[in-house]
């Protein structure tokens, strides 16, 4: 067996099988796969309301990121942010890719909604409603 490692045949299938991992990298990033796990999002939020799109002061905004994990549980990366005065809140390292992002005020309907992270800086403006009224 340590023969045939030796041989030139054997060295090519080992140079083949070491290269094999590496081109299928290469390959699932070309045709769409995730992207870089390093690459970083500056997200900046901004959460108004209202016809006259007033800023949403202490609103909470909740942030899941999908990830590989062994169970149900773990499969979301889950943040609870708050809005300042102006209705504005960051998360300077937030990974690229898609992100659920729900935001929850008091006399606010909540809004939820997928989006895709790709750029350095992204800035999302969120527009809630009025709730309905019930009575």
């Amino acid at each position: 067996m340590a023969r045939f490692w030796k041989s030139p045949t054997g060295l090519l299938v080992l140079f083949l099988l070491l290269l094999w991992p590496v081109a299928a990298q290469e390959k699932k990033a070309e045709a769409g796969g995730k992207p870089n796990e390093d690459a970083r999002t500056d997200l900046r939020i901004e959460v108004v309301g209202g016809k006259k799109e007033v800023p949403v002061d202490n609103a909470s905004v909740y942030l899941r990121f999908p990830r590989e994990g062994k169970s149900e549980r773990s499969k979301l990366l889950e943040l609870n942010l708050k809005t300042n005065a102006q209705g504005v809140t960051r998360y300077e390292i937030a990974p690229r890719g898609k992100v659920l992002i729900q935001v929850i005020a008091p006399g606010w309907k909540t809004f939820g909604r997928w989006y895709t992270l790709e750029k350095e800086k992204e800035t999302i403006r969120i527009k809630l409603e009025e709730p309905p009224r019930w009575y």
